[in-house]
């Protein structure tokens, strides 16, 4: 399981998570944004920006309960000094009886990490040795340097992140127990585990939630916190620089120093946005003491930071209070911190420029000027966006401008050659299009309003009543056809559609037809009486004919009695 988990009902492939990653660490295919581990810094900004919550943070919190419960020597808590702006408070000693009730041994302030980290920083920059000069505080950061910009790799401070500093110090002194972070920081996560001396890292939210599971209250009142605490216990705890307890805000690396060693140009840079412009920049230049925080505000505004009314402004407030009102300790012993970074390979593919050209040509750019570089994609050029087409993580159709042109050509093509007229109007029946079909049955080139058409009764009642309609058998009193409307309001676009079908010659067949039935009807009625005439002069002639037949018959018959008697 990776350190930011999906929720893949929810993505709904907008894009945005890729637009804002600043090292492209989004694989956008089939609809679905998925994290590139190898390239992940896990800055976490993608869970800041996702519209639908598809990103979340993996949750550890049922593997520290377990190690809580299981750890032979004991489990102590390393907390990051941004605790104090997360959870509302103003001493360490409630946050460490709070955990003490979770079921820790015991909890420090990383901040003494921290105090170690910034002398040893003192001491190379001392040595003259650093031309330009990274601190290494950020896990962020140190990623991106290690894959992404290995040309300032030099540069970047050799030396622990305030939390492995912290945890080895802690080791040194309860070499039984096992460390666990707790801080704002997803990328801590990773770190943690690559340390192998940390047993694990957990969020200020996840923090929250073990708390509130315990009903361990949020306000961690100072009074009855302080009644569990063991006084020695709380000295030891303070053997860090009050100032290391800047480091959470932005330039608090810079404040950490007690007195600045010449020679540089102290600068910070806070932000993903800025990240690879900073780097970039440093190779152009010398003299120059760079903190960068992946975050914008650093820490106190970091991905799982608990944010409060007042943001990141009320936070540094929160945290230089703090920090100004704790007490000034010496720097305490501490092991080797020496931690020299090498570069990382993202396992990417670097294609040659024919393949480049051949992945834009499939979205219609020829020539260096279709390339738009509008960044809808969430790639900045269309050259990188083709790159990862080539490595598997984007898809050729994923090219907005290149897709929507397509669909309005298909669109139009229909539309054009559509054997119905096709209209699109707005609410006031103004014509915003219109095909030549439509245009060839009203007899109007590029008619204005519905009502310059036909009659628009029954457009203005589908338009009223949001519902489709139909009329039958409309006149087109310039062209004299006859056509059916098929009328939908279309009501997201806040238009109307009316489709016209040429039922002319459907209407003509039927009224020549009336016509043939009507003569028929007149030719039947004519014959009919003509029948009845002859059959009635027929009968007539046959009534005369048989008496005369009778009459001769009987004289016949008469005659030959006769004969025969005589």
């Amino acid at each position: 399981m990776f350190y930011l988990d999906f929720q893949k009902a929810n993505c709904k492939n907008c894009y945005k998570c890729l637009r804002s990653c600043p090292v492209k660490a989004i694989d956008a295919r089939n609809g679905q944004a998925k994290i590139i581990e190898s390239r992940c810094i896990l800055c976490g900004h993608c869970t800041h920006v996702c519209p639908q919550n598809a990103k979340r943070v993996h949750d550890d919190t049922q593997t520290i309960t377990q190690l809580l419960a299981k750890s032979k020597g004991g489990v102590i808590a390393s907390v990051a000094p941004s605790f104090v702006s997360s959870f509302g408070l103003t001493s360490f000693e409630p946050m460490r009886a709070a955990l003490k009730a979770l079921g820790f041994t015991d909890a420090f302030e990383t901040a003494e990490g921290a105090a170690a980290v910034t002398a040893e920083y003192k001491k190379l920059l001392q040595s003259g040795k650093y031309e330009n000069f990274i601190t290494s505080a950020c896990p962020a950061v140190n990623r991106a340097i290690q894959l992404y910009h290995t040309d300032v790799l030099e540069y970047l401070a050799p030396v622990d992140s305030p939390m492995v500093a912290h945890a080895k110090i802690l080791k040194s002194r309860y070499p039984k127990s096992d460390i666990v972070f707790i801080g704002p920081c997803i990328a801590k996560k990773r770190e943690a585990k690559e340390s192998g001396i940390i047993a694990g890292a957990l969020t200020f939210e996840e923090l929250a939630a073990m708390l509130q599971g315990k009903a361990i209250g949020e306000s961690f009142a100072p009074a009855a916190a302080c009644s569990q605490c063991d006084g020695a216990e709380v000295a030891a705890a303070s053997g860090d620089s009050m100032q290391a307890k800047f480091y959470p805000i932005s330039r608090g690396v810079i404040k950490s120093f007690d007195a600045l060693p010449g020679g540089y140009e102290y600068i910070a840079v806070d932000g993903v946005s800025r990240l690879a412009d900073a780097l970039n920049d440093l190779k152009s230049v010398k003299g120059i003491f760079l903190e960068i925080n992946a975050c914008d505000g650093a820490c106190v505004s970091g991905p799982c930071a608990i944010k409060h009314k007042g943001g990141t402004v009320e936070a540094n407030v929160q945290v230089r209070n703090y920090t100004n009102n704790s007490v000034r300790d010496a720097v305490v012993d501490y092991p080797s911190l020496v931690n020299v970074r090498k570069p990382i390979a993202a396992g990417d593919r670097i294609p040659d420029d024919a393949e480049i050209k051949s992945i834009l040509a499939r979205t219609g750019k020829h020539k260096p000027s279709d390339e738009l570089n509008c960044g809808a994609c969430g790639y900045s050029t269309c050259r990188e966006k083709a790159w990862a087409v080539v490595n598997g993580y984007a898809e050729v159709e994923m090219c907005v401008p290149y897709m929507r042109e397509k669909a309005e050509s298909m669109g139009n093509v229909i539309i054009e050659n559509s054997p119905n007229g096709i209209i699109v109007c707005d609410g006031d029946l103004k014509i915003s299009e219109i095909n030549r079909k439509a245009e060839q049955l009203i007899g109007i080139g590029a008619p204005e309003y519905i009502f310059d058409c036909f009659d628009p009764s029954a457009v203005f009642k589908a338009a009223e009543s949001g519902r489709a309609a139909q009329a039958s058998k409309i006149r087109l009193e310039k062209t004299g056809k006859f056509v059916d409307l098929n009328i939908v309001p279309l009501v997201n676009e806040k238009a109307i559609l009316v489709v016209l079908t040429d039922v002319t010659d459907k209407v003509n067949f039927d009224a020549e037809l009336d016509k043939v039935k009507a003569e028929t009807l007149d030719v039947t009625t004519t014959v009919i009486e003509k029948q009845m005439r002859v059959a009635q002069e027929i009968a007539s002639l046959l009534g005369e004919t048989t008496a005369e037949t009778k009459i001769a018959l009987l004289k016949l018959k008469d005659a030959m009695l006769k004969e025969k008697n005589s």
